[in-house]
């Protein structure tokens, strides 16, 4: 009876050693997550407008790349980058042995062809008399004038010959086609370049344009200011003048590598030198109702822009999408989504979900603000005005 008791007894101890021993292997319980410490600051009301700058160089209106007509080794190029020409002067030169043998047997074949037919008009001339003295049947004076045709289209056929080998002579010297200005030189003496190769680029006399580069954003209210005088203006580097300019032509798509579109501008009789960089000035429309924010505080939801707002009642975060209606610098321009008074947070957007209880951050040091809510930092700020800023592309 009592070894039964003893039995017992140690299976009791045994069960219960082995269940302090798993409840020691089992895991920990996870640690609360911590709450998050976020930036934040207040949204006041302000208004947008100014001016929006983009760089830009002036630029020729009309602009060719010249090259040689015929294939050949380039054997000088007398212009220069920078150089002013005129129209006929020579720019360049190519071997022209070759095209000068294949003219001179243009001209052998030409003189050929002419003995052969002034020949065939002799014997034709010949032949008819003796019809009309009854010598030749009328066959034999239609065969001679068959011949005879035949020879001078063998004449037409060489003298055409000849002038197409004279010109291809012609092309191995390289003329400007206008007065202008070398802009870039694409071949050196000893190339050998095939028919149509750049050799340089001639920016032709008359109208210059302002060219610069605008975001899709800005290129639909560039295409409305296109044919109105004096829509913008633009100021030489270095400089406080300014120059009126018209919009003239907004590019159709998107530049392949830079995703810009490219704007070419009017100048008119503004007296500027060919690839002078410019500044130029567009006028911005006034627009109420805005905000300012660090670019820090953007995020993405479904494809749409979006910013955490902070409940001060509650220390509580949810999303709210915005309608983004630029950049300056850093910053972006909230047209649509925020209202004055609302607190954004516009540092640690990366780690945050809607309904999660946020702390806000204080430096090392700091304190909370004396006229501020509980627990505000003191970088708190209002929204500065955008109206004295400008848009800088």
């Amino acid at each position: 009876m009592n070894t039964n008791r003893s039995r017992t007894v140690c299976a009791s101890v045994a069960v219960a050693a082995i269940a302090l021993l798993l409840s020691a292997c089992g895991r920990p319980a996870p640690a609360p997550e911590p709450v998050r410490s976020v930036r934040t600051m207040t949204i006041s009301a302000a208004t947008t407008g100014g001016q929006s700058e983009f760089a830009a160089e002036v630029r020729a209106r009309t602009e060719t790349r010249l090259g040689f007509r015929v294939p050949g080794k380039l054997m000088a190029r007398p212009a220069e980058v920078g150089q002013r020409v005129r129209s006929g002067q020579v720019l360049a030169r190519i071997d022209a042995t070759d095209l000068r043998l294949s003219q001179d047997a243009a001209q052998a074949g030409l003189r050929s062809a002419t003995s052969s037919f002034e020949q065939q008009g002799a014997e034709f001339k010949r032949f008819t008399e003796l019809r009309e003295q009854g010598f030749i049947s009328a066959w034999e004076l239609e065969r001679r004038k068959n011949a005879l045709e035949a020879a001078r289209a063998q004449l037409d056929q060489a003298r055409a010959q000849a002038d197409v080998q004279g010109n291809q002579a012609a092309y191995a010297v390289l003329t400007a086609n206008a007065d202008g200005i070398v802009t870039a030189v694409e071949a050196e003496p000893g190339t050998v370049l095939s028919a149509g190769t750049p050799v340089l680029r001639l920016a032709h006399d008359g109208p210059r344009d302002a060219v610069f580069q605008v975001s899709e954003d800005a290129a639909l209210g560039m295409r409305v200011l296109i044919g109105k005088r004096q829509a913008i203006t633009v100021r030489p580097w270095g400089t406080t003048q300014q120059f009126p300019a018209t919009v003239r032509e907004v590019a159709a798509a998107a530049d392949p590598v830079t995703r810009t579109f490219t704007v070419k501008a009017d100048l008119g009789d503004a007296r500027l030198q060919l690839g002078q960089t410019l500044t130029a000035l567009v006028s911005r429309p006034v627009q109420a109702g805005v905000a300012r924010l660090p670019l820090a505080a953007l995020w993405q939801q479904q494809g749409q822009s979006a910013v955490w707002v902070l409940d001060p009642a509650t220390m509580t975060v949810k999303a709210q999408t915005v309608v983004v209606a630029g950049a300056d610098g850093n910053e972006i321009i909230v047209a649509q989504g925020l209202s004055a008074g609302q607190q954004v947070v516009t540092a640690g957007v990366h780690v945050l979900t809607p309904g999660l209880k946020v702390k806000r951050y204080l430096e090392p040091g700091s304190s909370a603000s004396p006229g501020g809510p509980p627990g505000s930092s003191s970088g708190t700020a209002p929204v500065a005005p955008v109206a004295a800023s400008q848009v800088r592309s």
